[in-house]
């Protein structure tokens, strides 16, 4: 081979290599950007590896939920039950449900709002957890539904979130799951508008009037980046839907519930 020869043959083997290179360090970047994104309910991702996966998150702080709720230790507070009154329209409904890979999720159209304790919050969405994730003197509900909401007037920096939690058991049918049950998308990322069907949330939870009890605590987002600034309302009455509603969702979703977490110095009321 002439050494002219071999200066063109070394070159497109450089070439080819530096590609290559390039390449590989091009997917890495790609996968680093998409770091807070890489976790599960199983294997290497799963709970279980969180605090490492998101280092930058309050995965490993003192006010993490879910957590187990002993009644006998609960706090009661008298006359504080008319701040604990939740207000909302019942014509506010839900117009898009879809499947994020992580759960099943409704978002609102921007207005909506939700009243706690004489807070306003915006309607964010409402998704499922298969099984429950809060547990009640360790007792874990085959369903529990959240609706994430956040307080109007904060910073987007440090929102102040308010999730009220529904445990479900099997029992019969639910109106409100079986207004949207056929729709649900079966593949990830997928989105179904519901505008021509719409889900109206009244037909969950009825009237939301101040004889209904519920549990008050604060504590963090369940999922990342588990952000500490939650105070959580947990519907104390069980509401029912059919075992195959519950079926379906947990086919769609998997198991994807966090372990209940230390409750250290917190009180739940």
């Amino acid at each position: 081979m002439s050494f002219k020869r071999l200066l063109v043959t070394l070159g497109i083997l450089f070439t080819a290599f530096h590609f290559s290179c390039n390449k590989q360090k091009a997917g890495h970047d790609d996968a680093t950007d998409h770091d807070s994104y890489e976790w599960s309910y199983e294997g290497e991702t799963s709970p279980e590896h969180w605090a490492e996966l998101e280092k930058n998150s309050d995965c490993s702080g003192k006010r993490q939920s879910p957590v187990n709720i002993i009644d006998l230790n609960v706090v009661e507070k008298d006359g504080d039950t008319a701040h604990n009154t939740l207000f909302y329209s019942p014509k506010t409904i839900l117009t898009r449900v879809r499947n994020n890979g992580h759960t099943i999720q409704f978002d609102f159209d921007r207005g909506d709002s939700i009243c706690s304790r004489d807070v306003h919050y915006d309607l964010v969405q409402i998704h499922f957890h298969t099984p429950s994730e809060h547990q009640i003197d360790g007792m874990t509900f085959p369903m529990e539904m959240h609706f994430v909401c956040v307080h109007k007037e904060q910073n987007e920096e440090f929102p102040e979130y308010f999730v009220l939690a529904i445990f479900f058991k099997m029992g019969k049918e639910n109106k409100f799951i079986e207004g949207f049950i056929d729709l649900i998308p079966k593949h990830e990322n997928d989105t179904v508008s519901l505008v021509k069907e719409p889900v109206f949330i009244d037909d969950l939870v009825g009237p939301i009037n101040p004889d209904r009890e519920y549990y008050h605590y604060k504590g963090s987002l369940t999922t990342p980046p588990y952000t500490e600034t939650v105070n959580w309302l947990i519907l104390r009455e069980i509401v029912e839907a059919s075992p195959e509603q519950i079926r379906i969702i947990n086919d769609l979703e998997g198991n994807n519930a966090r372990h209940v977490q230390a409750k250290f110095q917190r009180k739940v009321e």
